[in-house]
């Protein structure tokens, strides 16, 4: 994959400039290593470059996203998908329109992502009532949730390591 206005260099992880490089392609090129690193059979062993990947991919966003990594039996990482846009202080999320993608990538577990625009990565209520929704149906299908990540510029929170999961 070529990053945006990048070439490979002789070197390996080394990339020469094809043209000049302003704030916004950088930013861009980040999204671009973001989400080769949370491609299809990626290993989710650090939750810490977990979190950095959401957080490049998300923290940019002026309104909610809500998201999902979907997994399989081993939990090697099937993809990303952003499911739903909102607002600035909120998302609509429709259980049925999640259980129907993490059927239709055949999905074992699920781990439940979104951003919080103000900044601040703590979990609301709202977020907590989600996440049980969520949760509840798609153990109806047989497929566990392992945990709900707020992302932030202010950093990133797991519901599972607050103990509300």
């Amino acid at each position: 994959m070529k990053l945006h206005k990048l070439k490979a260099g002789e070197t390996t992880g080394t990339y020469l400039m094809e043209s000049p490089v302003t704030e916004a392609d950088i930013l861009k090129m980040a999204q671009q290593l973001a989400r080769r690193r949370l491609a299809r059979g990626a290993p989710l062993t650090d939750p810490q470059k977990v979190f950095e990947h959401l957080q490049t991919l998300l923290q940019g966003y002026e309104h909610e996203v809500f998201a999902l990594l979907l997994l399989d039996t081993r939990h090697r990482l099937l993809g990303f998908r952003e499911l739903f846009r909102g607002t600035l202080d909120g998302a609509s999320v429709y259980p049925r329109e999640v259980i129907k993608l993490v059927l239709e990538h055949n999905a074992a577990a699920v781990i439940l992502v979104h951003n919080h625009p103000s900044g601040d990565p703590e979990p609301s209520q709202a977020d907590r009532q989600l996440t049980h929704t969520l949760k509840d149906a798609l153990n109806l299908v047989g497929v566990r949730t392992l945990d709900h990540i707020v992302v932030a510029n202010e950093g990133c929170v797991s519901l599972a390591e607050l103990g509300w999961l």
